[in-house]
Order: structure tokens, then sequence, then C-alpha cells
């Protein structure tokens, strides 16, 4: 073939966009407020033939912006991918709707057919889905086989709008004679609590070709987690069932288990940081032990385990031989009980899919607390008010589960500062210590209603540095349930107040130490920094906002957090929110 050809040819296939018709703008940081400075971005759209996929993620766009953009996609009917998170970082929530809106009309005119939407990290709340509403039901996702939300602060109304579009999809799409099959669906981070997952397995049990569920802490407990496992026996071909720090408690453990027995596709299980209980984990080992035969991944760790139901989980999977993890740590094993596990593993040939049991809690030989009495307590507890939901925005990024909320010590507690006239038993003054060195949301609420004064006499409220130490590890474990949440930040405000009341504290040193801590700022000491900043930003979030709090810091935390650093890459709504929060005071 003459080169002259070949140059024809190669032209012929650029002008078409033969290589998977995707266009990229991913994480290019790029700021666009108006038409004019989305000018580059609808030029390629506009110049890409049979537009597949498009990646506009790591950007944050305007509404103007977004009208714009919008025309240009006005007539790409081949359009089938939309990967849009992380889409307005920076922006005021009352700004995304109308963007969406203008995004999405664009798709329902072009009469594109989409398999794939991420409008993950994009905290839009409940107006965000309202937004997305029409879409969602509309021709345009009768196709759609993945959705993406993850940490949208959907809230409880957000979820049960998503529920109702998704049901009318289905119900439009069947009358069609094709109806939706969403295989994939991501909803962490987006407090949804039990009457959004109600919702949601109402809408799960219609449609019935799901294959991934992921719906990591959401302030679920049993009649939430009751409700979805009802809705999984009508999906058979579940895969992966993603379910990390929610409330289980046994009977939700127990409902889980059940439907595990009717599923034989299942390949991952995370009930991590469910509080299954022994009661729980035993009936899921029987569920394991007589199917599940594609088992890969099984995570029950931090659930409150003892030795002899993390045995029977082991021993549930002797035949399991696909399987390449199991994961039981930080339960209640006790050094036998660890050493016990270990040696069955070996015996199955199975100890390299064994995880770490280096943070395990107890001696293996608690009694539990009743089930049914921590279940009441919990309805009553982790109720929270729909307003609530749908004022607030959650912190951001791809949630990493209790790894990373389980921050290591930073220094040890130094001496004692007591309160006259209270006497603390020393059982309580051992939790508070074992606390700070291991810190979780169950031992904060151990604590009881003192955990305060507990942690105070922990701290020498004179020394900046244990100041920062003690309230970061009560911010690393903050979660959005009711009674976390209330906890976290009870402790963070009676902490700071009694030690910036304290005569002589040094409030330069302890921003300049908060900053080292959170890796924001650079230390010439070997530190080991805060691994996952959502926690910590939403606390100071919360702090900033009270009289106590010297209004002279902010500046300087203000001006840290408008700096580019990778600590943030996980937590980019939490910065946001934050941010959004100190202008306003």
């Amino acid at each position: 073939m003459a080169s002259e050809d070949i140059s024809q040819l190669a032209d012929s296939l650029a002008k078409t966009q033969v290589g998977g018709g995707e266009l990229s703008f991913k994480g290019r940081a790029l700021k666009l407020d108006t038409a004019e400075a989305a000018a580059e971005i609808i030029e390629e759209i506009e110049g890409f033939e049979q537009l597949q996929a498009l990646r506009l993620e790591g950007n944050t766009i305007g509404v103007e912006a977004a009208k714009a953009i919008a025309k240009s996609l006005a007539n790409k009917k081949e359009l089938q991918k939309c990967y849009w998170s992380d889409m307005f970082t920076g922006r005021l929530r009352s700004e995304i709707p109308s963007a969406l809106i203008s995004l999405g009309n664009a798709l329902m005119t072009a009469g594109a057919q989409l398999t794939q939407l991420d409008l993950s990290d994009n905290a839009f709340g409940p107006d965000g889905v309202r937004s997305i509403e029409t879409l969602l039901k509309s021709r345009v996702c009768f196709t759609l086989q993945e959705l993406r939300l993850n940490n949208c602060g959907m809230g409880i109304g957000g979820g049960q709008i998503l529920a109702a579009a998704l049901s009318e999809c289905h119900r439009l799409s069947s009358a069609q004679g094709k109806p939706m099959a969403l295989k994939v669906f991501i909803a962490g981070r987006n407090r949804l609590e039990n009457e959004g997952a109600i919702a949601l397995a109402d809408a799960f049990k219609s449609i019935g070709t799901l294959e991934e569920v992921h719906m990591t802490q959401n302030g679920i407990n049993h009649p939430g987690i009751t409700a979805l496992a009802k809705a999984f026996t009508e999906n058979q071909h579940l895969r992966v069932i993603n379910l990390n720090d929610n409330t289980f408690t046994g009977q939700g453990a127990i409902a889980m288990a059940e439907t595990l027995k009717t599923l034989h596709n299942i390949e991952v299980i995370n009930f991590g940081d469910c509080l299954v209980r022994s009661e729980g984990a035993i009936a899921i080992a029987e569920a394991v032990k007589f199917g599940l035969q594609k088992l890969k991944e099984l995570n029950l760790s931090f659930g409150e385990i003892q030795k002899d139901a993390a045995i029977a989980v082991a021993e549930a999977v002797e035949q399991k031989f696909l399987l390449e993890k199991l994961d039981l740590n930080g339960n209640c094993l006790g050094e036998e009980g660890c050493d016990q596990l270990k040696e069955i593993m070996d015996s199955f040939n199975k100890r390299d899919v064994l995880g770490s049991l280096s943070d395990d809690e107890s001696d293996g030989e608690e009694e539990e607390d009743d089930d049914d009495d921590d279940e009441d307590e919990e309805d009553d507890d982790e109720e929270l008010d729909d307003d609530e939901d749908d004022d607030e925005e959650v912190g951001g990024g791809e949630e990493e589960e209790r790894e990373q909320e389980k921050v290591s010590p930073i220094g040890s507690p130094q001496r004692i500062v007591e309160p006259p006239l209270i006497t603390i038993p020393i059982t309580s003054s051992s939790e508070a210590a074992m606390f700070l060195a291991f810190p979780s949301p169950d031992k904060l609420l151990k604590l009881g209603s003192k955990r305060s004064l507990l942690l105070l006499q922990q701290t020498d409220l004179s020394n900046a540095e244990k100041v920062v130490q003690t309230f970061l590890k009560v911010a690393a474990v903050y979660k959005e349930d009711q009674e976390t949440k209330a906890a976290v930040l009870e402790t963070a405000d009676e902490l700071l107040q009694k030690a910036f009341k304290t005569p002589g504290f040094q409030f330069n040193m302890f921003v300049t130490t908060l900053l080292v801590y959170m890796g924001l700022l650079k230390s010439e000491d070997k530190i080991k920094v805060i691994s996952n900043l959502i926690g910590p930003l939403t606390v100071i979030r919360h702090v900033i906002q009270k009289d106590y709090f010297p209004r002279s810091m902010i500046p300087i935390l203000s001006a840290f957090l408008h700096k580019q650093n990778r600590a943030f890459d996980t937590c980019q709504n939490a910065k946001f929110t934050l941010l959004e929060t100190m202008q306003n005071l």
C-alpha cells in the first residue's frame, strides 16, 4: 500500500474516532465558571464523532459552563458512559441542581442510551437527587447498568426519591419490553439510614438484576438490613454485597444469613464493622459452610465476635477453594483464640488467606450484650431528623473502611489531670486510656456519659500537642449515626473549651501542631499523621462555629485548606464544606 494511501486511511480513522470513543478531561482541575471558560471542552466534544464516554471528573463546573457543555452534548446520541464524579468541587450546593438539570436535559434531547452514570463525590444532597429524577425515569436510563452515587449526601429524603425514580424507570422500560437491567449500585456514605434503605430495597426487588451492591457507612441498622436482605433474594445474580460500617446486630445478621443461603453466585461479602456479633457470625458461618462455593472474600472484622463464633466461621470456609481473604480482625478472640484460629486455617492450608488479627479487642471470654436490648436502643438513638438530612452535606472521597478510622496512636498519654470532687473508677480510666491507644467508635461510646471527663483526665490540658492528639483521636472515629456523632462532637467541644480556658495555653502551638498531625504542614520530627481527614475536617467544621473557638485561627486553617495537598485526595467534599462554613462566619 502506498504511503499516501496509508495517510488517507489514517485520516479517515481519525475522523471517525476509532479507538474506544472516550473523551477525557479527568483530573485536570479546570475551574469552569462561564461558557467562555468551557470553550476548549465544548470544541473537543463537538469535534468528537461517535462519542461514547465522557470523563469530566476532578474539575469544577459552574451553572453557565454546564449549560454550554450541555448544548454540545445535545446531538451526541451514541453517548453511553458519563463519568461525572467530583465535578462540582467548591461550588455552592444550590448551584449543582441547575447544572445537573442542564446536562440531563441534553442527554434526553440527544436520545442517548446510558449504560454507566457516575455522580459520586458530589455533595448535592436531596436537591441533587431531585435534579436527576427526570433523567433517571427517562428512556436515557432504560439501558442503565451501573449507577454510582457514592458520597453524595443524599440523606433519607434523597434515598427515597432515588428509589422511586429507579422503580419508575424499571416499570416504564418493562412496558417497552426491555426492562432496565441494573447490575452495579453504589451509594456509600449517604446517610440513607433505615428509611432510605427500605425504600431502595423495594426498588431492588423490582429490578432483580443486581450483581453488586455497595452501601457502606449509611447508618442502617437491623430494620433496613432485614429489608435489604429480603430484596437480595430477588437478585440471584448478586456477586458482591458490601455493607461495611452499618449496624446489623444479631437480628440483621441472621436475616442476611438466611438470604445468603439462597444466593449461589456470591464472591465477596463485606460485613466488616457491622456489629454482627457472635449469634450473627454463627448464622453467616452456616450459610457459608453449606453454600457459596464461589466465595472469594469474607469480611466480618470489628463485629464483637467471640472466639467460638470466629472458629465456626473459620471452619465454615474449609471447602471454599476459591477463597482469597478471610478478615476477622478487631473482634474478641483473645490471644488463645487468635492462635487457635491460625491453627485451624493452617490445617486447611489456608493460613495465607487469613488477614491480620492485630486489632483483637478482648480476652475472648466476655459475655455479649443482649441483642434485643441493644437493638431497641439503636432504634431510639439512630433516628435522625429528615430536615437535618436535607440541609447538610457529607464529607467526601472514596470510602476506606475501618482501617482508615483506626488511626495509630500519636504519642502516649501523659500526666492525669484530676478534676476536684469527682471519683472515676479505675476500670473507666483504663478504658479511656485504651481508647486513646486504639481509637474506635465503639470504645468511645462504651465510655458512657462521662467520656469527656475521662478523656480530660488522660490529657494534659496545658500541653497544646497533647490536646491536639486527643482531639484528633476523637475526631477520627466520627461517624454519621446519631449516637457516635453526638458523642464525638460533645467530647470535642468539652476538650477544646477546657483547654482554651487553661491559663497560658499556647494557641499558636495548637494550630501549628494540628496542621502537622493532619499532614498539612511539614515537621522536622518524624510524626505519624492522620490517614483519613474526613472525621477531623467534619469536627473542625463544628467547633469553629462555637463561641469558644478563637476566630484568629480560622484564616490560618483556611490558608492551608486552600493549598493543594494529597491528604485531601479522599476528602474533597469535607474540605470544601469546611471552607464554605469558614467563609460564612
